[in-house]
C-alpha cells in the first residue's frame, strides 16, 4: 500500500509556517535586519528573503515585510555592497555563509520579479565578497583539533593563516549555493571557476574526519545540482551522490532520518535546515538518476525526519540524536524553536514538498517487523513508544512484540507546553 501525502496536513503546515513569518514580531521590519554585532552577516535577511519568496511562489501572496526589507536593504550594505566590514587580507567563514542566504533570495525575487536593485546586489555581493576567493580555497584549514565547540548558531572559534573559523565547520562552502544560484543569473564564467575550485576541494576534504557540518555539506551538493540543471556536466552529478552517500551511509543521518549537526559528534543534536537540505537533493537526485533509492530515501526522510521538526507555532526545532554512540534513547526536543535559522529554512523545504509531493509516497504493509538495526517499521514507516500524553495525536497503533507502537507523532500537532516535556521512545538496542 502506498500512502501518499495529505494535502490538508501539507497545506496546515504551510500555512503555520506562513502566519509564523507574517506575524511574529522577529521577522518584521523594524527587526528583519541583525545587529551590526552579530557576525553572520546576511544570513538572517536572506533566510528571511528566500522564506518570504518560497510562500509567495505556493501562494501568489506577498508577505508585507519581504518588499519593506528590500526597500531598507541598500542603507543597511557597506560601500562594497554586502553586510558587514571589508575584511581586507582576511575571510571571514560566516561572512561567506550568511551572504550564500542573501544571494538565494536575491535571485529568487529577481527571477520572478526582474527586480533591477537585486540583479545590481547579486552582481557586487558576487564581485566583491567572492570572487577574490579565487586561488585561496585551497588554503581553507582541514587539519584541526577535535573540540566540542559550538551551539545551535555557530560562532567564530579561531583564526587560522587568513581564514576567520566557525564553530560550523565548513560553512564557507555553504557558498556552492548561492553562487550556483549567482551563476545561474549572471552566467559569468569566473563564477563558474570559483565553484569548480570551492567543488573540487571539498569534494576532497575528509568530512568525517573533520568533523564537518552535515547541513552546509548537503546544501553545497544542492548548489552542485543547481549547476548540472545549468551546465549538464555530470561531476556536479557525481559530487552530489557522493556527499548524499557519505550523509546516509557514514554517520551523518540519524535512525529517524534527520541529521547530527557534525559527523562524529553524537553529544550534539539534530538541524532541521539540514533535514529539508537531505530531502531535496535526495529527491533531485532521483529526478535526474531514476534510482529509486532516492526517492525511497526522500520519502522516508519526510515522513520520519519532518513528522517532528515542525511545532505548533509553525517553526522548526532541534531535537534530540537517535543513533549509535548517542546517549539519548528517546527522541524528544532539545528547542522548541531555532527561530534565526529553522524556521525560515522550513519554508522553502515546504515549497519544495507541495511542488513534489507525488514523488514522497510511503509504502508499508500493515506489518511493523524489527529491523536489523533493531528498529520497529512498516517498511517505510519508523515506529515508537511514544509518552501517554502524546497518544492522543498519534496515528496508527499497531501492537509488535508486546509493545503498543506508533509512527513517530507529528509534533506539529503538539501544543508546546506538552510537546517539551514529550518523549518518544525509538527502540533500536
Amino acid at each position: 500500500m502506498m500512502i501518499y501525502i495529505d494535502k490538508n496536513e501539507l497545506d496546515v503546515r504551510i500555512r503555520l509556517n506562513s502566519e509564523h513569518l507574517e506575524n511574529d514580531p522577529y521577522y518584521s521590519a523594524d527587526n528583519i535586519f541583525s545587529p551590526c554585532d552579530y557576525q553572520w552577516y546576511g544570513d538572517k535577511e536572506g533566510r528571511a528573503l528566500l522564506a518570504f519568496m518560497s510562500h509567495y511562489k505556493i501562494s501568489g501572496k506577498k508577505i508585507p515585510c519581504m518588499e519593506k526589507m528590500l526597500r531598507l536593504m541598500p542603507e543597511k550594505l557597506n560601500p562594497e555592497g554586502y553586510f558587514g566590514p571589508v575584511y581586507n587580507g582576511k575571510i571571514h567563514e560566516e561572512q561567506l555563509s550568511g551572504h550564500s542566504w542573501l544571494l538565494r533570495g536575491l535571485a529568487e525575487y529577481y527571477e520572478v520579479f526582474g527586480d533591477s536593485f537585486c540583479l545590481e546586489a547579486i552582481s557586487r555581493i558576487t564581485e566583491g565578497l567572492y570572487l577574490p576567493l579565487r586561488g585561496k580555497i585551497n588554503t581553507y584549514p582541514v587539519n584541526r583539533e577535535k573540540e566540542n565547540k559550538g551551539g545551535v548558531s555557530g560562532e567564530l572559534t579561531a583564526e587560522d593563516g587568513s581564514w576567520l573559523l566557525s564553530t560550523d565547520i565548513g560553512c564557507a562552502f555553504m557558498s556552492i549555493d548561492g553562487l550556483s544560484h549567482s551563476y545561474k543569473i549572471m552566467r559569468d564564467e569566473r563564477i563558474r571557476a570559483l565553484l569548480d575550485e570551492m567543488i573540487e576541494f571539498y569534494l576532497a576534504i575528509d568530512k568525517v574526519k573533520l568533523r564537518a557540518q552535515t547541513h552546509c555539506t548537503l546544501t553545497a551538493a544542492r548548489g552542485m545540482l543547481r549547476m548540472y540543471g545549468e551546465t549538464k556536466d555530470s561531476r556536479y552529478i557525481s559530487g552530489a551522490e557522493t556527499i548524499l552517500d557519505l550523509y546516509a551511509f557514514s554517520g551523518g543521518m540519524t535512525k529517524t532520518y534527520q541529521n547530527l549537526n557534525w559527523w562524529g559528534r553524537e553529544d550534539s543534536w539534530t538541524e532541521p535546515c539540514a533535514v529539508v537540505d537531505s530531502l531535496m537533493v535526495a529527491s533531485e537526485l532521483y529526478k535526474i538518476t531514476k534510482e529509486e533509492k532516492y526517492r525511497v530515501l526522500a520519502s522516508r526522510i519526510y515522513h520520519n525526519g519532518f513528522a517532528a521538526i515542525q511545532r505548533d507555532n509553525g517553526g522548526a526545532g532541534t531535537d534530540t540524536l537517535i543513533c549509535e554512540g548517542s546517549e539519548h534513547k528517546y527522541l524528544h526536543p532539545l528547542m522548541y524553536e531555532a527561530i534565526f535559522c529553522c524556521s525560515m529554512r522550513l519554508a522553502e523545504g515546504l515549497y519544495y514538498i507541495n511542488k513534489n509531493r507525488d514523488l514522497l509516497y510511503a509504502e508499508v504493509t500493515g506489518r511493523v517487523s524489527k529491523n536489523s538495526d533493531g528498529t520497529y517499521s512498516d517498511n517505510d514507516l519508523i515506529y515508537c513508544l511514544p509518552d501517554r500524553e502524546l497518544i492522543p495525536y498519534a496515528e496508527n497503533g499497531t501492537a509488535a512484540d508486546g509493545m503498543m507502537l506508533y509512527p513517530v507523532v507529528k509534533l506539529y500537532k503538539v501544543p508546546k507546553d506538552i510537546l517539551m516535556a514529550s518523549r518518544q521512545k525509538i527502540i533500536f538496542e
